[in-house]
């Protein structure tokens, strides 16, 4: 939980904001808030830049990786990437497990090492991974000695996330295409949705062909 999240809490907490609602207006869940408030003074006592350096005290005892200062040129330019990532649709909490993958070094991380660094319960972690293996951002290894899963971002994930959303969309036009055919393409209606099958397939399939012809580029 970033500075900028615990000021937002105490906000809300200011406002008489429920912890649902907090939870909500921050992508997390509610226990999370709940937990953050009550070790952190209650709803009473809470203060961010106390709570913050707390976090920050209990990370640097149990994290690999010591925290950034809050405020600092490379803490500003991650917030900003994952301000942006949530303005497309990505849950605030996935785009910042994506983004701490793909700051690693070689692009690995456990899902406690996602907890421990993120400083968020494990529950979290795993529905942000489910979420980034689905949709093609990352792919899950299994380490066989240790029996636990590990979660990679290589050079060609960028290629199957888009290859996928293509392929779901292009799932879509199909399936408009077959309702036209039962609707009647001499009704308005199936008109309309055989237009959108051919519009909708014709993007798809130029942008996977797209995907394939650049995808050296990741190579």
């Amino acid at each position: 939980m970033t500075q900028q999240d615990r000021q937002r809490i105490a906000a809300g907490l200011a406002t008489r904001l429920s912890y649902a609602e907090i939870a909500r207006r921050l992508d997390r869940p509610t226990s999370t808030i709940s937990r953050e408030i009550g070790r952190n003074g209650g709803p009473g006592g809470y203060r961010p830049q106390q709570a913050h350096r707390a976090a920050v005290q209990r990370a640097r005892r149990g994290t690999p990786a010591p925290p950034r200062e809050a405020g600092s040129p490379t803490s500003a330019v991650e917030e900003e990437i994952i301000e942006m990532a949530v303005r497309t649709g990505l849950p605030r909490m996935t785009a910042r497990v994506h983004l701490d993958l793909l700051l690693s070094e070689d692009g690995r991380r456990t899902a406690a090492e996602l907890t421990r660094r993120l400083n968020v319960s494990p529950a979290s972690v795993s529905v942000a991974v489910n979420y980034l293996v689905e949709h093609g951002y990352v792919r899950r290894e299994r380490d066989p000695q240790r029996r636990r899963d590990i979660y990679v971002v290589d050079d060609a994930a960028w290629y199957h996330s888009v290859v996928l959303g293509a392929q779901q969309t292009l799932e879509s036009a199909r399936a408009a295409t077959a309702a036209a055919e039962k609707l009647g393409l001499d009704r308005p209606v199936g008109q309309r949705m055989a237009k959108t099958g051919a519009f909708l397939e014709r993007v798809s399939l130029d942008v996977i062909e797209s995907a394939d012809r650049w995808r050296a580029l990741l190579a």
